[in-house]
């Protein structure tokens, strides 16, 4: 018997926010083909296997997949995955712990409180190629006045790169026509293969800025929350002082147009050269299991 947990991730109430699925294979030694067959049969847009319960060098190891591959690094999964190790592997639960992931080690801190806050470090950005409104508007379906002329169209990466696209309003965002066969012919040539769009005006009054996040390339149409993409976004929001200045403290919603509405926090800050980005949501509980597998 193999234990499996089910969470949601930057929820903001029960069943919201992105699933999870986190499976121990800690003790065994499972081949890349029945994780991927794993992955793909639960679904989600991540499933993470933690291969160890105590530390490894200080972090406990861990691997991402989305039903179609394995990723290096994803936001929600490293948050959800270390909720899952503090509350039933750590022992002696701590404020902090470190992930290891393919992209190194990724610290991990917990608010107080008996339903706390998680909270991830990003590693420090790299900012890439920028592109033109025309280039994006034939992917959106929009018109090339909808995009937001004060800031750049950037690829930016603090672990998997993204295109982070400003939009004037909430009606562009929720507007938007998505064009498959457009964007497959856009990331041929870049880095990233996922587009972040984001505008400042919100569904729920509440927030700062809303989010929507699209990955075909790598399994996932359209994504409810993204710790990832989100980290891309916080560190351009500093690069460009989108809100008039290098410290960040933002609400960012996300999900609503999949009826998954989720939140994501956003704080950061740049003294010279030197980056801090830091991505926080809640993770709730929805289920746990084995998994009876032939191996």
């Amino acid at each position: 018997m193999i234990p499996f947990y089910i969470v949601d991730v930057f929820a903001v109430g029960p069943l919201t926010g992105n699933p999870l699925a986190v499976v121990i294979t800690a003790g065994r030694s499972l081949p890349d083909a029945l994780l991927q067959a794993i992955a793909q049969e639960m679904n989600y847009s991540e499933t993470t296997f933690i291969t160890a319960t105590t530390p490894i060098n200080g972090g406990y190891p861990v691997r991402i997949f989305t039903p179609d591959q394995e990723l290096p690094f994803a936001g929600h999964p490293t948050l959800g995955t270390a909720a899952i190790i503090r509350e039933h592997y750590q022992g002696a639960k701590s404020d902090r712990l470190l992930l290891n992931l393919q992209v190194g080690q990724i610290p991990v801190t917990f608010a107080p409180g008996d339903d706390p806050l998680v909270w991830m470090r990003h590693n420090p950005p790299r900012f890439g190629a920028t592109l033109t409104p025309a280039e994006l508007a034939p992917v959106l379906g929009l018109p090339v006045e909808a995009f937001d002329p004060r800031f750049p169209i950037q690829e930016v990466s603090t672990g998997v790169p993204f295109v982070i696209v400003p939009v004037r309003n909430l009606a562009a965002l929720q507007g938007m026509q998505w064009e498959r066969s457009r964007y497959f012919q856009l990331i041929e040539h870049l880095e990233a293969k996922a587009i972040l769009i984001f505008c400042p005006e919100t569904t729920a009054p509440e927030n700062d800025l809303s989010v929507r996040v699209f990955a075909e390339a790598i399994g996932v149409v359209e994504d409810p929350a993204t710790g990832s993409a989100n980290g891309c976004l916080a560190a351009y929001l500093i690069q460009h002082q989108y809100f008039g200045q290098c410290e960040l403290d933002v609400r960012v919603e996300q999900g609503y147009a999949l009826k998954r509405p989720s939140l994501l926090l956003l704080r950061g800050n740049k003294q010279g050269e030197m980056f801090e980005v830091n991505v926080g949501g809640r993770v709730i509980a929805v289920a746990q299991g084995e998994l009876t597998l032939p191996v």
